[in-house]
């Protein structure tokens, strides 16, 4: 039964083939046969001359094949052949009918030196009288494919009743050259005309953007089609014209548009010109105004463009409502929010202007502001701005849903350390509301703890099981440490002065050991304390080996030699005059060298310097000073000339422990007796000064974290060959923190004792401390603050104690110019004095802070608070130096 359905099946099938075969394949299944052409060339020049004429029916088969004929080579005896061209329609159907084909293609080839024509004909059996010639030539061999492709197009044509394109013909195009628009349709003359390639070349003339509308046409000819493209060309924009716009000027929106004068008119362009200057209205508040445009028709193809404004009043959002809100008040959703309502300074603020963008953000600040609190269900709906004629209003939705606390917080996984220590450091805590922005904290800590530890593929997910009854959350963090992860490679770009160890020095990566994401923040700290780069990245990259990772380090170098010279007046100099030659990078080894001479009414101080960060690529450093000084003090004159030898070693990261020696021979002259006890005369001094000082903060001018401590012992004696005999003890301290947004803070202090064992009758007051002027208590002089009591000359103390807070904001990062707010206090005390914190000298007051060209620029103003005996409270005083601050 089942095999007689097959059968009966296979059979209608088979008849349904046979009945529609003819139908299906009449359009390809057609044969042509082509008779050997016959060929005279006289006297052959080579054997390639004689395979011509067997070349030619090959490359036109090939082409005819493409085309879905099938092509036969007749084999008709010599004889037979020399008198083809004799042949009846009867004897070429006989033929025909016995090579199963339709058509027959028979040719004669002709060479005269390089030139070769082909003469052919091809016939149909089935009709008589439909011999159809056909001819071809080439001037030289290598255009003879070009002949034989000209054929054969001209047999498809035939056969498939196609047209051939003999002529395209471009009209209407003014501006646009004719070449131009040739070169970039397909169609050519000679090819078979195809509709879907010229609707392609249709397209592709409208998509130069010059044309506003394009019209094909056909001109049937006895030998093929003529194509005429018939173009209409968009105009050229004469003028830009604005009516009625007041709140910005033409100019403003002729800078604002795409469309330009002299350029092509497009309608797309146009629309997006309405839409920005549309934008530009609404950022400032105009939230009714409309823009349309209208295109003046002109001659030559050109025409005018006007847009027309409908400004509208100035509005601002005066109302935001909240539906839903019960844990929170409107008051505290409105300070999450960016948008706010308008305010009664809003006429210089940004209160109450409407930026759609941030309002669909506000979004989100609200759900955060729920979902940090324990609401993790929070849904906030799609704003609902209401923008009327005099005001708008915005109105929000709140689903509040249930309030959650943290139950109980696990860690499980891979675990590298025992989970308290991970429990310890993470902020989210049991009993503590739910806060998915702690959560996220958390997931970051302990990545970062992996990281640091080689794995940086680790994974942090957190699970959280949610009990609706107890409105309860129970945290896992689950880890996936993965395999542990290895440095590659470190590939340095971007320095092309500074060399590669000088970089190398300052990365803490080492190649092919663990990953750590900390020793990458500390490289780029380091490279940036080097001030040599405008810009640095430092960024892990992965490789084929996903457990091995190299370090790109990419810089954009700044200029580090400077040529200064100005002048001036100094608070604390007068009137100044200074010239310097600084390289801080010298030959792109990071040395520093400095030559430099100020001139002012009070001194004059020639200075050479040069340092070794690295010598010979060990952590040691070393340095040299010369100078030379001539300085009048307000007693006495004094004139030096000394040097200072630096040693220095890198202990750890950002500790140094050193020792300096300096040597300086000067002469004290000019000394006012009744004023000060200083002894003239000329003196020596020599003294080392070993110390040791912890430095990581993350810029020396102008740094937003980190700290700076410092301790020097500082001893000058006769064994060591000077006439002065002293120890100086100084310590310092200053830390440097982040506020709130771009505010940082310091806390500076520094003491300071000095043990002098000079002889009584050599008087060392230059050697004692002194207070007042730009580094230390601001709003005083520079020998205001000292030890002398009522009626005694003036004279230095032997110990002293300073304090400084600032807070810092920078107006901008990129030049380094920031804003400072300070307040300093210390005092001055005789050795037989205690310290008295109560009662020190203090003064507050602002100023301004830039990393010039020629070195950092301090201007800052102080009043001063306590001033005893030197200065009134509330006495002002403006200073100003070059030079990096404490």
């Amino acid at each position: 039964m089942n095999k007689s359905i097959l059968r009966k099946t296979a059979i209608v099938i088979v008849l349904f083939s046979l009945l529609f075969s003819g139908d299906l394949f009449a359009e390809t299944d057609i044969k042509l046969a082509i008779v050997p052409f016959s060929f005279d060339a006289g006297q052959p020049d080579n054997q390639l001359d004689t395979k011509i004429p067997t070349k030619i029916p090959l490359m036109i088969s090939k082409n005819l094949e493409l085309e879905g004929i099938t092509v036969i080579f007749s084999k008709i005896q010599p004889d037979i052949q020399t008198d083809i061209n004799q042949w009846t329609f009867s004897q070429f159907r006989k033929h025909g009918i016995e090579l199963g084909v339709d058509y027959i293609l028979t040719g004669s080839v002709f060479m005269a030196g390089d030139s070769v024509s082909i003469d052919s004909n091809l016939v149909n059996i089935y009709k008589e009288d439909s011999s159809f010639p056909l001819y071809a030539d080439a001037d030289t061999l290598e255009n003879l494919f070009s002949a034989v492709s000209k054929i054969s197009k001209e047999i498809i044509g035939e056969i498939y009743h196609k047209k051939i394109i003999t002529d395209i013909v471009v009209t209407g195009n003014k501006r646009v050259e004719t070449d131009a628009i040739m070169r970039i349709i397909d169609s050519r003359a000679g090819d078979i005309i195809k509709p879907d390639k010229i609707s392609k070349d249709l397209r592709k003339i409208y998509e130069m953007g010059y044309f506003d509308n394009v019209v094909v046409k056909k001109q049937s000819l006895d030998n093929g089609v003529k194509l005429v493209f018939e173009l209409t060309e968009k105009p050229t924009v004469r003028k830009l014209k604005f009516k009625d716009n007041t709140v910005y000027e033409d100019e403003e929106l002729a800078d604002s548009v795409d469309t330009k004068t002299g350029s092509i008119l497009n309608i797309h362009k146009l629309n997006s010109d309405v839409n920005r200057m549309r934008l530009m209205y609404t950022e400032k508040n105009y939230q009714n105004c409309s823009v349309s445009y209208e295109i003046v028709p002109l001659e030559h193809s050109q025409a005018d463009i006007v847009f027309i404004f409908n400004e509208g009043k100035q509005i601002k959002v005066e109302k935001i409502t909240f539906e839903g809100n019960n844990y929170f008040s409107d008051k505290k959703i409105k300070k999450a929010m960016e948008t706010s309502e308008k305010g009664f300074f809003s006429f210089f603020t940004s209160s109450g202007d409407l930026n759609e963008t941030e309002v669909q953000n506000d979004v989100i600040r609200i759900e955060s502001l729920y979902k940090n609190n324990g609401f993790i269900d929070t849904k906030v709906s799609d704003p609902v701005i209401d923008v009327g004629e005099k005001s708008i209003s915005i109105y929000f939705k709140i689903e509040e849903g249930m309030q959650y606390k943290i139950k109980t917080i696990d860690i499980a996984g891979d675990l590298i350390v025992a989970k308290e220590e991970l429990l310890e450091d993470i902020q989210s805590k049991e009993t503590q509301l739910y806060n998915r922005e702690t959560i996220r904290k958390d997931i970051l800590t302990i990545s970062d703890y992996y990281a640091n530890k080689g794995f940086a593929n680790a994974n942090i997910n957190p699970l959280v099981d949610k009990d609706d009854q107890e409105k309860m959350m129970s945290v896992t963090f689950s880890i996936d440490k993965g395999e542990p992860v290895f440095f590659n490679r470190i590939n340095i770009s971007g320095n092309l002065k500074t060399r590669d160890k000088v970089i190398r020095r300052e990365i803490k990566i080492i190649e092919q050991d663990l990953y750590s994401k900390e020793n990458i923040q500390k490289s780029f700290k380091n490279l940036n304390r080097l001030n040599y780069f405008d810009e640095i990245d430092v960024k892990p990259v992965k490789t084929v080996d996903e457990n091995k990772m190299d370090l790109d380090v990419r810089v954009v170098e700044k200029e580090t030699g400077t040529f200064s010279i100005g002048g001036g007046v100094s608070s604390t100099e007068g009137g100044f005059l200074s010239g310097s030659i600084q390289e801080r990078n010298l030959f792109g080894k990071g040395q520093t060298l400095k030559i430099g001479v100020q001139l002012s009414e009070e001194s004059v101080l020639y200075d050479i310097s040069f340092f070794e960060p690295y010598i010979m690529d060990t952590a040691v450093s070393g340095g040299v000073q010369l100078y030379k000084e001539d300085k009048e003090y307000d007693y006495y004159d004094k004139e030096a000339l000394g040097m200072t030898l630096k040693l220095g070693y890198r202990l750890f990261d950002y500790t140094t422990i050193g020792i300096n020696y300096n040597i300086e021979d000067f002469e004290i002259t000019e000394v006012q007796v009744a004023d000060t006890n200083m002894t003239p005369g000329s003196f020596l001094t020599s003294s080392i000064k070993p110390f040791l000082q912890y430095d990581s903060r993350d810029d020396f001018f102008l740094p937003t974290e980190g700290s700076k401590h410092k301790l020097s012992i500082e001893y000058a004696g006769e064994f060591l060959g000077g006439d002065i005999d002293y120890t100086k003890y100084l310590v310092e301290t200053g830390i440097f923190f982040p506020l709130f947004w771009k505010f940082t803070g310091a806390l500076h202090a520094e003491a300071g004792y000095l043990d002098d064992r000079t002889s009584d009758d050599i008087d060392i007051d230059f050697t004692k401390f002194y207070l007042g002027g730009m580094n230390s208590v601001r709003g005083f002089d520079k020998f205001d603050i000292n030890a002398s009591q009522a009626g005694e000359k003036d004279r230095g103390g032997e110990k002293y104690l300073q304090f400084n807070a600032e807070v810092t904001f920078p107006l901008t990062e990129k030049y380094k110019v920031a804003v400072v707010f300070f307040y300093d206090r210390g005092d001055v005390y005789r050795t037989s004095e205690d310290f008295d914190l109560g009662d020190q000298f203090s003064s507050f007051g602002t100023g301004m802070r830039w990393n010039s060209p020629i070195g950092p620029l301090r201007v800052e103003y102080a009043w001063v608070i306590d001033g005893k005996n030197v200065k009134n409270s509330g006495d002002g005083q403006f200073e100003f130096s070059v030079g990096a601050s404490f």
